[in-house]
This record gives C-alpha cells, sequence and structure tokens, in this order.
C-alpha cells in the first residue's frame, strides 16, 4: 500500500512523535509498504510561538495537493493538528478521500500552562479537527477514555514499541558521580514538569539527558544536578544503563516513549500514577507510581533491573506497526 504520513512535527526536532512516527515508517517499508513523509522540510517554515526549536510550515493547499497526486497515495494518515494536517485535511474532505489521525499530544494542557486558553476552548477545536476522520488513533487506553470524555469519536489504540536493538543493558556509562544516579531523559520543557524532580531532596545525584526551551534556565536555577544535554541511539542508551532509576515527573504526557526506552535498559520507573505511565510501566515490577515522587524513587530503586527489561520488551514495533496499517483507510480499490 502507498501511505502518506502528514505531519507538522519532524527533524530536527527530538521527541517522541518523530521518533513515532519515523520508526513506523522504516518498518512499515520492511512489511513492503510505501511511505511518504509530508513534513515542513519541504516548505518555509516560521518559529511557532513560545517554542522556537519548533518550525511551523507555511503551506497552500495547492502545495500539499501536488505533493499527494504526485505521490498517488493509496491511504493518508494525519499524524498531527498543525498547518500541514489541516492542509491535508482539506485537501481530503474536498475530494471525499477517507483519512486517518493520531492523537499524540496533549497540546490543550501544554497551550494552558504557556498562556490562558481554557482547557475546553482547546478539545472542542481538537474534537472538530479528529471528527471527519474514519479513525482517530491513540497511544493508550487511558487516553482513550479522555478522549471521550471530550465526546471524540472513531478512537482506537495504537500503541508504541521499543528498539532493543539499541536500548538494552549492556555498555552501561561509568558515572563518576555520587549513587544513586537519578535520570531524567526527555524535552526540557514546561510541560515536563521537571521541576517536581529537582526539587526533591534526594541522596546520590540528578542526572539530566536531554534539550528543549528550558534547558538554560533551569541549568542555572539548579546547580547541583547534571545537565547533559542531548544524547542519541547507542550513546543515550548507555547513559541510561548507567543510571540507578529514571525519574519522569511529567503528568501530561500520552504515552512516554521514554519509558520503555529505559526500561529496556534495566532502568525502573518512578513516576506520578497519570496517563502514560500508568498505561506502561508495570507497577512494582518495572517502576513505582506515586503521588508522593520522592516514595515512588524509593520504591523503584528496589526493584530487580532484569523485571524491567522483560517488561519493556513485550512492546514491538514490529506488530504495533502491523496493527496501525491494518487502521488505516486506504481509497476504494486500494491494496
Amino acid at each position: 500500500m502507498r501511505i502518506a504520513i502528514v505531519t507538522d512535527a519532524w527533524y530536527p526536532q527530538v521527541n517522541g512523535v518523530v521518533r513515532t512516527l519515523s520508526t513506523t515508517g522504516r518498518y512499515l517499508e520492511m512489511q513492503g509498504h510505501t511511505v511518504y513523509f509530508v513534513n515542513p522540510q519541504e516548505f518555509q517554515t516560521i518559529p511557532c510561538p513560545t517554542y522556537p526549536e519548533i518550525r511551523l510550515a507555511i503551506v497552500l493547499g495547492s502545495g500539499i495537493a501536488r505533493r499527494l497526486d504526485y505521490f498517488q497515495a493509496e491511504a493518508i494518515h494525519i499524524a498531527t493538528e498543525g498547518p500541514l494536517g489541516h492542509a491535508t485535511r482539506r485537501y481530503c474532505v474536498h475530494r471525499k478521500l477517507p483519512f486517518t489521525t493520531s492523537f499524540h499530544t496533549q497540546f490543550p494542557e501544554y497551550i494552558n500552562l504557556r498562556a490562558p486558553v481554557p482547557i475546553g476552548w482547546s478539545y472542542a477545536y481538537l474534537r472538530r479537527f479528529h471528527a471527519r476522520a474514519a479513525r482517530t488513533l491513540v497511544p493508550t487506553e487511558s487516553q482513550k477514555l479522555k478522549l471521550k470524555s471530550w465526546r471524540f469519536q472513531n478512537l482506537k489504540i495504537w500503541a508504541r514499541g521499543v528498539d532493543t536493538s539499541i536500548f538494552k543493558p549492556g555498555n552501561p556509562k561509568i558515572f563518576d558521580l555520587p549513587r544513586p544516579i537519578h535520570m531524567y531523559m526527555g524535552r526540557v520543557a514546561v510541560e515536563k514538569n521537571i521541576e517536581a524532580f529537582l526539587d526533591l531532596e534526594l541522596d546520590g545525584s540528578k542526572v539530566l539527558v536531554g534539550d528543549g526551551p528550558d534547558f538554560d534556565q533551569l541549568k542555572l536555577r539548579y546547580q547541583g544536578a547534571h545537565f547533559l544535554g542531548a544524547k542519541f541511539g547507542h550513546e543515550l542508551a548507555a547513559h541510561l544503563a548507567g543510571a540507578d532509576v529514571f525519574v519522569f515527573p511529567s503528568r501530561t504526557d500520552t504515552f512516554g516513549l521514554v519509558l520503555l526506552e529505559a526500561m529496556a535498559c534495566g532502568l525502573p520507573v518512578a513516576g506520578y500514577p497519570v496517563q502514560g505511565p500508568v498505561d506502561v510501566v508495570a507497577e512494582g515490577v518495572s517502576g513505582c507510581l506515586d503521588e508522593d515522587l520522592g516514595k515512588a524513587i524509593r520504591g523503584a530503586l528496589k526493584l530487580k533491573r532484569q523485571d524491567c527489561v522483560e517488561h519493556a520488551q513485550r512492546f514491538s514495533w514490529d506488530s504495533n506497526t502491523r496493527h496501525f496499517a491494518s487502521c488505516l483507510a486506504p481509497f476504494k480499490g486500494a491494496a
């Protein structure tokens, strides 16, 4: 099947959405499909307000139509609700073509953290965006239930996987720091609630791997923590494998791909009992979740690393990508 995936989130951004889509595209190709990503790199862009690292495409409908017509797509998936997503939605509606969408990010909560926009207004806007889709794919059961409460329809679960050829316990980095090593890895931004981790009084060391709009100001405020910047691939896996516990203070993630990557490296997770962690972490086996984050950390430090690895290995990119393909809405007569 010739599958067009339209996304406003793409490289050089480093986040779970980009990693999810690029990995899914790779596995779709391995499974015999032809994939074309319509992404901001093909257009002129402007910085996103309050988040300049994200570039938004300046796009006209004709630009989308030309690309999709040339590709001769047999199924179209709109991954994001930005300018490219909106232009593709108009293209599909105008031509009476079925399409699917996915819900990756809790934008209403993110926007509310940056501006006084009521969450209900944003969810109403997003509900209208997704309403014409044949199916809207969501990463977890708790996300599905949440969107149902906001009156979204035609929801299907599409989970995530972990690349165990990269994320594995071997070859850990040796940290010359006091133990235990408490690690956060991910985007350094307000919606990740990182201060809840950094404000804790903990024995050992706090290590943060990642970059984002709040990196400089947090590094200045919390000089006792170790801010290492972004790491990738096997180097990232080595940093994870060399730590003692993975601290995930976010309350707004829809899944938390980094949770799987940490557990696959043998790192138990400590976090809040909220959407994302409750769907991904096996309580008391691969992590501990508690409204008292310090208590969750103390519990997670007692868990067996091999149990974390075995739990993460249950999440397969191959099977989840096959499920993604089965949820698409091929055009009439397409293979």
